[in-house]
């Protein structure tokens, strides 16, 4: 049964991990609203506002800011390399301006999302489930400062191997620079055959992947947490 709300004031009202697809709004006031949907070009939907598909002007966009994000779905060794050498610039460039910050910045939480430091206890996660365990098929992939999303457990995550106290920024720098090695090194002598090499879903061990496919959900969730650091970073210099 379709849901309606008619002349309600919803002004204001925050809504997180919420399903709102195939909402229509019709006659509506949004201004000010604010949309963060990192599945949006996933090529099997739409977004229309006044009759007009958004996606493709919001990725035109996303892409310009962020020089290199345009080739993170290229399906060749040479396109990978040049995809991560593109990315790990990116970071780069944000861990010097976070590390440029006063005392503490890499630590604040905006409006509940992950702070700096846990989106790179995140993206640590992130390259061992789909690099250590999905690729290379580890028995235990996971370094022990990884930080997994809320229903990690949900999904079979064992969480005991993971610290149960807060690292240090120096511990989670480290634990990231050798990680984003391992890709490095990884796609340094990958091979179109290698690519093309049939994989379990980390997550749904009955749902096929291939290399190829691992790499890009690695590539995909690089270039959406370095926007939701650059955005949150932006946030705490403002205050």
């Amino acid at each position: 049964m379709t849901k309606e709300f008619v002349d309600t004031d919803l002004s204001g009202a925050r809504f997180v991990g919420a399903d709102l697809s195939g909402v229509v709004m019709r006659g509506v006031e949004i201004r000010g609203a604010e949309i963060d949907a990192p599945w949006l070009s996933n090529g099997e939907t739409f977004l229309r506002v006044n009759g007009v598909d958004v996606i493709p002007l919001v990725e035109a966009e996303l892409n310009r800011r962020f020089p290199g994000r345009a080739d993170r779905r290229a399906t060749d060794p040479d396109g990978l390399r040049a995809a991560w050498a593109a990315l790990e610039r990116a970071w780069a460039t944000t861990m010097d301006r976070a590390a440029a910050m006063p005392a503490g910045s890499v630590d604040v939480s905006v409006d509940g999302e992950w702070s700096f430091a846990q989106t790179l206890r995140h993206l640590v996660l992130a390259t061992d489930t789909w690099l250590r365990r999905g690729i290379l098929e580890v028995e235990q992939p996971f370094h022990p400062v990884g930080l997994a999303g809320p229903h990690a457990a949900e999904d079979g995550l064992d969480m005991s191997v993971f610290t149960t106290t807060t690292p240090s920024y120096a511990e989670v720098v480290d634990a990231r620079a050798g990680r984003v090695a391992m890709v490095r090194d990884f796609l340094a002598t990958v091979t179109p055959d290698d690519l093309a090499a049939k994989r379990r879903n980390p997550w749904a061990p009955d749902e096929p992947e291939t290399t190829l496919s691992c790499l890009h959900v690695i590539l995909e969730e690089e270039w959406e947490h370095l926007r939701y650091a650059q955005r949150d970073l932006d946030a705490v210099a403002a205050g």
